[in-house]
């Protein structure tokens, strides 16, 4: 290994410091697991009372392009990540003028860009052997009158800061586009063609500094509202030619970007069996989370170590598992939100076999709010289905 890719041991004294853009949930996970590697973390965020905050050992409460703050953590700490996509890539940038910043900003400013995000998909196809949906820029009225009608029907996203299924309208038809496109304001988005879709996968993935890669089991998503509802991996649908496919593809797209971190890439299995690449995050991510319990590297112990430069760890998942996503609906009863919020019966949930509960150190359930997730490990994939129907009959919520 070369001087210039020196790794960031841990140390005590004086101690190592990682830093992590971004004090949510994602951010918490990182700073656990890059604690238990004998590691400081420093967060910046603009919150005060924030997830990843309440357990770093220092938070340096700023906005993500305040000049003085970022100068501050690449003086601090070795190397910088982030845990959302949505921080400015500039400030990644001028980061990296102090620190060893992994992902680098010219990832990020690709990921947070569906027009870059789907032009780079397509540039790369012939290495990955995947393309993305059909899909047209939007960006004004002239750009609605000259839909080809075969991208309807559709759906219209704005080109940034769209997750969870929000800035996402579904289009009938090119009046539908145009009401949409006004009723959001005008900005910027992308028409992608709906496909005949079976499932939805995503591939966890991690390249360190050296050019190594390592690909994750295959996980088999199921949404609702647009809020990942649950994670099955191995996932039940997904075939050996259709997981060999996407691991290839991801190791493709990684390599292509030059990327060092953890990067997750969601992929539609149509119908036919075919795969398309939908969209991707450069960062740890929420189908992901069943690696803490059930590999033997968590995605958060290797975006510590891609960006530490240490070796990257073993992928290999240890036992069959289902995560299940926890919003704050489930601290209310029925429908409404009247009344005080009640605290779920977590005693019951923990006391299925295999259960391991996250919670993220919310205080504030709101429906629709991500506040944690368990993920139910067992011998077999159907044990850990049985587990969590019986979690959800606990928990109110409609498996």
């Amino acid at each position: 290994m070369s001087n210039s890719q020196h790794p960031f041991l841990p140390s005590a004294n004086p101690p190592t410091w990682l830093g992590v853009m971004g004090g949510g949930q994602l951010g918490r996970m990182f700073a656990h697991a890059a604690q238990a590697m004998g590691y400081k973390v420093a967060v910046l965020e603009p919150a005060a009372d924030c997830p990843a905050g309440q357990v770093a050992e220092r938070l340096v409460q700023a906005g993500y392009d305040d000049s003085a703050a970022l100068g501050q953590l690449a003086a601090l700490c070795s190397a910088v990540t982030t845990e959302f996509e949505n921080v400015p890539a500039d400030s990644m940038n001028l980061l990296a003028q102090g620190s060893f910043v992994a992902p680098a900003g010219k990832c990020v400013a690709i990921a947070q860009d569906r027009v870059l995000e789907k032009r780079f998909f397509v540039d790369c196809a012939a290495r990955s052997g995947v393309l993305p949906a059909p899909h047209k820029v939007i960006a004004s009225n002239e750009d609605i009158d000259a839909i080809d009608e075969n991208l309807l029907p559709g759906i219209l996203k704005t080109v940034r800061m769209g997750y969870d299924g929000k800035g996402q309208v579904r289009v009938k038809s090119r009046e539908d586009v145009r009401a949409a496109f006004e009723s959001m304001d005008g900005v910027t988005c992308l028409l992608e063609k709906m496909l005949p879709l079976a499932y939805e996968v995503s591939v966890l993935t991690a390249r360190g500094a050296d050019g190594e890669s390592v690909v994750y089991p295959i996980a088999e998503n199921v949404h609702r509202d647009g809020i990942l509802f649950t994670t099955t991996v191995p996932g039940p649908n997904v075939s050996a030619e259709c997981a060999n496919k996407a691991q290839d593809a991801a190791r493709a797209i990684v390599a292509e970007l030059g990327y060092v971190g953890v990067l997750c890439i969601e992929f539609f299995v149509l119908e036919d069996g075919s795969l398309v690449v939908n969209e991707m995050a450069p960062r740890p991510h929420n189908s992901g989370h069943y690696t803490i319990d059930a590999c033997v590297t968590s995605q958060f112990a290797q975006q510590v170590r891609a960006m530490a430069r240490l070796p990257l760890g073993d992928v290999r998942q240890h036992s069959p598992a289902v995560m299940l996503n926890i919003l704050g609906d489930v601290w209310f009863e029925g429908d409404k939100d009247g009344g005080n919020p009640r605290e779920p019966a977590w005693d019951r949930v923990l006391a299925l076999p295999g259960a391991f509960l996250h919670l993220y150190g919310k205080d504030d359930p709101r429906r629709g709010r991500k506040m944690g997730h368990v993920t139910f490990v067992a011998p077999t994939l159907d044990g850990a289905q049985e587990q969590l129907r019986a979690a959800c009959a606990i928990l109110g919520i409609a498996a």
